[in-house]
């Protein structure tokens, strides 16, 4: 018996309609309405302007802050599951909250458990996300996870700028893993910067781990926040000999003084994602964009399709 594939609808919030609408281009629809109303306190719902009966509804919204951005996710899922949508995917570009994978000092949250319990309690059917902070977030979750890699987007592009002595790096400890994954498509060396943190976003010490000598570093992240442990890493590494140096981190959170901090710092470049839009231009940044990636998955998951081919660096 042939398959059945289910008209697809895609839907996206106040946080990511620039993506939203990339992604439904290159899928080849137009995103359908939704109606946040708003009242005069704040408070507001959405409401879907047609209807998603028997249809797969996927939902393009990033929990990046404000907190604002979680709930109407988490509201449109109510709404698409009380109009009888046959199912509903969350596309999480950005995970918000994905930091706090884990209980590391006494009396704090794990704030990504308990999003993943409050998606899965709104009536979700599948999650699809890129770049989570830390994998095991996906044993959260008690409905199949899409966790898209980021390395597609970013390979071909450290291919074409053509560094003859390229060296991956890793800002810190607990990126060594993302780094050496990196590394193997160049089939190159990984340095470390090992650093010591007085509080969250303040670092107190860095190391440097091997040799960086007249190559072309790039460090390797999954979020920038502050910029500040790559501006840190990136001075260091350039004071060691390095040719010159490039960030490559999927999510731009960044906060505070982040673009002041990217433009005075060493790097000659931050290439990021769109998964957070931007708050201001600069020239140091370059924004590659996820939209086809999230489309070509979307059309894999209606068609019952693999999403691990999407995968493969050539």
């Amino acid at each position: 018996m042939p398959l059945q594939f289910n008209p697809v609808k895609l839907f996206t919030g106040s946080g990511s309609p620039e993506l939203a609408r990339l992604i439904a281009d290159a899928y080849g629809r137009e995103l359908g309405e939704v109606v946040i109303s708003r009242f005069s306190d704040g408070e507001y719902q959405p409401h879907f302007n047609e209807s998603v009966r028997g249809s797969d509804v996927f939902l393009i919204q990033s929990t990046h802050q404000p907190t604002d951005n979680l709930m109407e996710l988490l509201m449109m899922i109510d709404a698409a599951r009380r109009a009888s949508a046959h199912y509903v995917t969350a596309v999480i570009p950005y995970f918000g909250l994905a930091r706090q994978d884990r209980k590391d000092k006494p009396r704090v949250a794990i704030g990504a458990k308990l999003v993943a319990n409050l998606l899965v309690a709104a009536g979700i059917n599948r999650i699809m996300t890129m770049d989570l902070h830390a994998a095991q977030i996906q044993g959260f979750f008690d409905v199949p996870v899409d966790h898209l890699d980021a390395s597609i987007i970013f390979v071909p592009y450290i291919k074409s700028l053509g560094l003859g002595h390229l060296t991956i790096a890793s800002p810190d400890m607990g990126g060594s893993y993302r780094a050496r994954s990196f590394a193997k498509f160049f089939n190159a060396e990984v340095v470390i910067c090992d650093k010591r943190r007085k509080r969250a976003n303040e670092i107190e010490a860095m190391t440097l781990i091997g040799d960086v000598t007249d190559q072309d570093i790039v460090l390797i992240d999954d979020i920038c926040d502050t910029a500040g442990t790559l501006a840190k890493a990136a001075g260091l590494i350039m004071e060691r000999g390095a040719r010159s140096v490039r960030a490559v981190c999927t999510h731009p959170v960044l906060s505070g003084k982040a673009y002041e901090t990217i433009e005075n710092s060493a790097l000659t470049e931050l290439i990021v994602t769109d998964t957070i839009p931007l708050k201001q231009q600069s020239s140091k940044i370059k924004v590659l964009s996820t939209a086809e990636l999230f489309a070509k998955a979307i059309s894999n998951v209606n068609e019952h399709g693999s999403i691990s081919t999407l995968f493969k660096v050539d």
